[in-house]
């Protein structure tokens, strides 16, 4: 080239360079940040000039380039921050060494495994489940959507004739022939709908969802409740390949009486007049418990509110000796929002079990990291892996799950990973729908540990992981510029390797009505319950299907309250409640207290679960029961201040309260809870003897933080002639201030039993205001 070609063409290419960038600095610019990974180089200037040096390279001078520069990153790692043009940061993007390019952003300021994990194995021979010969002779009163009759854990193979105490019917309808859908299992069914109809003003199946007027169930959740409660064993069992093993309920060789009382409009609706039409045919058909995994919402009606039907229901069941067991809801981790509050319930929570559905993720770099999900397709290979980022200072927020905002030529075959901070049940459908409308194979959602997993519709692969893992993706993604994931199957793995936890979504204590009555009473397994359902679930998989709620905690109970009925047919409903309380687990099965899911998650206390996962086998040989009975309850009524009208009306006669008013705190419940302790109180127990006629228990206190605990007499001496016996509680305050709860415990042991009352107090100021 000669000199003069060589002069124009070095005149072309600044004349062009110059014109490129007057273009480019009339365009809208934005900060970028170009992360280069670890420094190359020691001396930080050495790494500083070389940003210049790149960032020159592109927008034609060291002196715009020194105007464009906003940061150099050149101690902890190499990168740098600077005013580019979209076409600027693609053409950065392509220099070697780039890792990233990353626009600027603004932050703010801020079963099958159940009954064995219970220790109810059908292969073990000396444990609840074979003492109480299956919950043979007992009767379970079911209250929910009806029954799919046809299906197989309703069989009646090997059951003898029905309780000659039965007065039960069963009812015909659509659908439903009582002549044979009814048998020596399912003993009776009716349904009760019109207090419904009263209030939705239009006939059944104008929302769309099917419905049948007869006790068949058109949703699922009937059959499912029913079927953990009592159902009769299926061998083989799985979801999907999950959890594979026999199926069976908690008294398989129990009575089931179906009492359809909700119906399949928005989800599930059950009106308080049908229910409490329920509690009255239950009680006159012979029921021995009810199950009913029905709740309402806060505020809670009062004890004496009769459009609480359950509380007000329940109250005459007990009385008649039925146990009512009933679901705390699905409002966690939120304090005060348990429901079915009233103490003559037996309230549920749920947890987990030492089962989980672990599935691999394999990045492009051949990390693995594990996730959880119900997917049983075929592995989607090494395929790319994509996290939708738009452009602006909210780059984020078209990788939210609810609000994915996906270009099909981006993602078609490709997996997507969003963030969220919804309840999956809403996020993860939302999610997986966007992200197969435009072609890809696969969704990894990251959100707080919160609700158990659920599978997608058509086996999709929605894999859910923790904030922290999806993180870990995140940046892996940031990191690369072709990033690549492997999805494969789930697994299901069990045993010590996996702790029960109290479920998210189970709703804690303190009561919201009077939170000197401890409420949830017990936790049970609620996360994940294989079990049978109507064919008509949207996830059902040959008549089976996995579920979470208190609702399917709840049968767990009231299959083990059966067996102990069996077992123990004399006990009260009170007493079966002490038994359950006072010998549930705290521990997990290595022997580490047991913890609740929240944000944060946190040891769990009795707010969480009550006395704590139910242990059954316990439950059978408590020692020492806290017993009530109709006297008690109607002391409760007074403590609470309701006026002798209301309690007379729901007691069924008259009632007059004392003239001075009784304490709350001396109803006779296995917990010890004062909200307001001022200085001291003093509280009465009174225990009865379930045990060997001769038994010496001595107390051991546990005191909460900040008092002092007394109790008289501390040794209780039992003989065949005194058989219970009553005690004080005296609780001190060291605190002159307002706390928060603190919790401890008093237990009675005679060296076999050992008898644990949970105790909880909050302290307020009681210093003279000056």
């Amino acid at each position: 080239m000669s000199k003069t070609n060589g002069f124009l063409a070095c005149l072309l290419f600044v004349l062009h360079g110059q014109a490129f960038f007057t273009t480019e600095a009339d365009a809208k610019s934005s900060v970028h940040i170009i992360y280069l990974g670890e420094r190359q180089h020691d001396d930080p200037q050495h790494v500083a000039d070389s940003h210049h040096d790149m960032l020159s390279a592109v927008v034609g001078s060291k002196e715009v380039a020194s105007k464009l520069m906003v940061y150099s990153y050149k101690h902890g790692f190499s990168g740098f921050a600077a005013k580019l043009t979209e076409s600027q940061a693609q053409r950065l993007a392509e220099f070697p060494g780039v890792i990233r390019v990353i626009p600027n952003s603004l932050h703010k300021l801020q079963t099958t495994r159940s009954w064995d994990y219970l220790g109810l194995s059908s292969a073990t021979h000396n444990n609840l489940l074979r003492k109480s010969k299956m919950g043979d002779g007992v009767i379970i009163g079911v209250f929910d959507t009806g029954i799919w009759p046809e299906s197989q854990v309703f069989d009646d193979e090997g059951f003898g004739p029905i309780p000659s105490y039965w007065k039960g019917v069963c009812e015909s309808g659509q659908r439903f022939n009582a002549t044979s859908h009814c048998n020596r299992k399912v003993i009776g069914a009716r349904w009760f709908v019109n207090g419904f109809l009263a209030e939705y003003g239009q006939p059944l199946n104008t929302s769309g969802d099917q419905e049948y007027l007869s006790p068949r169930d058109a949703n699922g959740h009937g059959t499912h409740t029913s079927s953990t409660a009592a159902g009769s064993q299926v061998s083989n069992i799985s979801y999907k390949g999950l959890g594979r093993g026999t199926v069976r309920g908690g008294a398989p060789r129990a009575r089931l009486a179906i009492y359809k009382v909700c119906w399949n409009v928005f989800g599930g609706e059950c009106a308080a007049a049908d229910i409490l039409k329920a509690f009255d045919e239950a009680i006159h058909d012979g029921v021995d418990v009810l199950s009913i995994s029905i709740g309402s919402s806060i505020p809670l009606y009062s004890d004496v509110d009769e459009r609480d039907g359950i509380a007000t229901g329940s109250f005459h069941a007990v009385a008649k000796g039925i146990t009512v067991v009933c679901a705390a809801a699905n409002d966690g981790p939120s304090s005060q929002t348990v429901q079915n509050t009233a103490p003559w319930i037996l309230t549920v929570g749920a947890s987990s079990m030492d089962r989980a559905f672990p599935t691999r993720i394999t990045l492009g770099n051949n990390k693995t990291v594990l996730g959880q999900a119900m997917y049983t397709g075929k592995e989607i290979g090494f395929t790319g892996l994509i996290y939708p980022e738009s452009k602006g200072l909210h780059p984020t927020s078209s990788g939210v799950c609810h609000s994915l905002s996906l270009n099909p030529k981006f993602v078609a075959g490709k997996v997507v990973l969003c963030f969220t901070s919804l309840d999956p049940r809403i996020a993860v459908p939302i999610a997986s729908s966007y992200v197969i409308a435009a072609g890809g194979v696969g969704v990894i959602i990251a959100r707080s540990p919160s609700e158990p997993v659920a599978p997608c519709s058509n086996d999709f692969p929605c894999i859910e992981v923790n904030y922290e893992v999806g993180t870990q993706i995140l940046f892996y993604i940031r990191s690369t510029r072709s990033p690549m994931v492997r999805l494969s199957p789930s697994k299901t793995q069990v045993g010590k390797f996996v702790s029960a936890k109290v479920a998210y979504f189970s709703s804690r204590g303190p009561s919201s009505v009077v939170p000197s009555i401890l409420k949830p009473d017990i936790t049970a397994p609620g996360v994940h319950i294989l079990a049978a359902t109507s064919p008509l679930d949207p996830l059902a998989e040959s008549g089976f299907v996995m579920h979470s709620g208190t609702s399917m905690a709840t049968p767990h109970v009231s299959g083990i309250v059966a067996l102990l009925k069996a077992l123990h047919p004399d006990w009260s409903p009170a007493a079966i409640k002490s038994a359950l309380i006072t010998t549930a687990w705290r521990n997990d099965q290595n022997g580490f207290p047991i913890f609740a899911e929240g944000s944060p998650i946190k040891l769990a206390d009795p707010f969480d679960y009550g006395g704590g996962i139910v242990n059954p086998n316990g439950a059978a040989d408590p020692g020492l029961v806290f017993d009530m009975g109709r006297p008690d309850y109607v002391h409760y009524l007074c403590a609470m201040g309701y006026n002798n009208t209301a309690i007379s009306r729901l007691n069924g006669q008259s009632t007059v309260c004392p003239s001075k008013k009784p304490s709350i705190l001396d109803v006779n419940l296995p917990s010890i809870i004062i909200p307001s302790l001022r200085k001291f109180t003093t509280l009465t127990r009174t225990v009865k003897n379930v045990g060997p006629a001769v038994s010496v228990y001595r107390s051991v206190l546990e005191p909460p933080v900040g008092t002092t605990v007394s109790v008289k007499p501390d040794v209780l001496a039992f003989n065949a002639t005194t058989k219970t016996i009553s005690f004080t509680v005296t609780v001190h305050s060291m605190h002159q201030m307002n706390t928060g709860y603190y919790f401890g415990s008093l237990t009675w042991t005679n060296g076999v039993h050992t008898v644990r009352i949970l105790m909880s107090v909050r302290t307020e100021s009681y210093a003279d205001a000056n």
